[in-house]
């Protein structure tokens, strides 16, 4: 009897705080977002990502009717930023600006990162991916991207490819470049892109796999040379440049992405208001002009689910690490 007894007692405790767990999900769902979200953005303020999730932000501020504070926090390629998401309390308040090197990326290049991308964090939403574009000094007797191809591989032992780092996404694009066609060609690491611009412009260098964004002043400038975009489809901040696809060589795609990110565990109702206020973002036209003006290209709707972000963010994990293994570059 008393054995039975305890048992009885027992599953009623468990009955009742499974009872105060759903009412306290509930809540929260029907409250959030009571007070003031931190974005987390894993980078220096001032970049790519930064801006684009700055303008997200102020806009979802007025979606949500709470402010959106955007919180940079760099180091370890964006890992450091996204690891105190990883950690925070799943309820919504607390949610990480994440690319393809913090979620993708990372996973093969640091021989142990700080989290598991495809498990650690739960998905809200894909927003948009920028365009790399391959550029090369203005006097290298190439203009598309077969000439480059047969150029490569014949001077590849007196080349020189420059980056803004090891590790950065203009490094691992001309990785994924080289390994497609396969050359070994020098890398030279800078300290962000603006010295490796001007040392391409100067000559010095051969070519540099480029964000968009950043490469199109030169480009429209005439200072250095377009090669091929490297995605599936043509850039609008680049039309005449064609794509990879197009010249030849289909699995040229290498570009940065920037996704919503919650730490895992997140209630669906808070995943949900949160995704729904972040679609809503992206359709306002002003803040899709502001997004395009910095060469991203807005995904569409469908490709912004939480679960197209969860298999997505798997694919990149494997698309990545055959290059970057190939390449041998590790970061400790």
């Amino acid at each position: 009897m008393l054995k039975s007894g305890v048992s009885h007692v027992l599953r009623s405790v468990g009955a009742a705080c499974g009872i105060v767990l759903t009412l306290t999900t509930i809540t929260l769902a029907q409250t959030y977002p009571a007070r003031p979200m931190t974005m987390i953005i894993p980078f220096a303020a001032g970049g790519p990502t930064d801006v684009l999730g700055r303008i997200m932000g102020q806009r979802m501020s007025e979606i949500l009717g709470q402010q959106v504070v955007v919180e940079n926090v760099g180091g370890a390629g964006g890992m450091t930023g996204s690891k105190r998401v990883a950690d925070a309390a799943p309820d919504g308040y607390a949610f990480v600006l994440g690319t393809v090197g913090t979620h993708a990326q990372s996973q093969t290049m640091y021989k142990k990162p700080l989290y598991h991308a495809a498990t650690d964090f739960t998905p809200v939403a894909l927003i948009a991916e920028v365009p790399i574009v391959l550029i090369t000094r203005k006097d290298l007797p190439v203009n598309n991207l077969q000439q480059f191809i047969s150029y490569a591989k014949a001077n590849q032992t007196k080349m020189q490819y420059g980056s803004a780092g090891a590790g950065s996404a203009t490094h691992l694009g001309c990785v994924l470049l080289n390994y497609l066609i396969g050359v070994d060609i020098t890398h030279i690491p800078y300290r962000g892109t603006g010295p490796a611009m001007q040392d391409l412009q100067g000559g010095r260098i051969d070519y540099l796999c480029e964000i968009v964004s950043t490469a199109k002043p030169q480009i429209d400038g005439g200072t250095v040379k377009a090669i091929a975009i490297m995605t599936k489809e043509r850039s609008p901040a680049l039309p005449n440049v064609p794509t990879g696809l197009e010249q030849g060589t289909p699995n040229l795609e290498a570009y940065t992405w920037n996704a919503l990110f919650l730490p895992k565990d997140a209630p669906a109702e808070v995943v949900k208001k949160l995704h729904d206020a972040t679609v809503e973002a992206m359709k306002t036209p002003s803040v899709r002009e502001r997004l395009e003006a910095l060469g991203a290209v807005v995904v569409p709707e469908e490709r912004a689910t939480p679960e197209y972000l969860g298999q997505y963010v798997k694919s990149e994990i494997d698309k990545w690490a055959a290059p970057i293994k190939a390449s041998g570059v590790t970061v400790e």
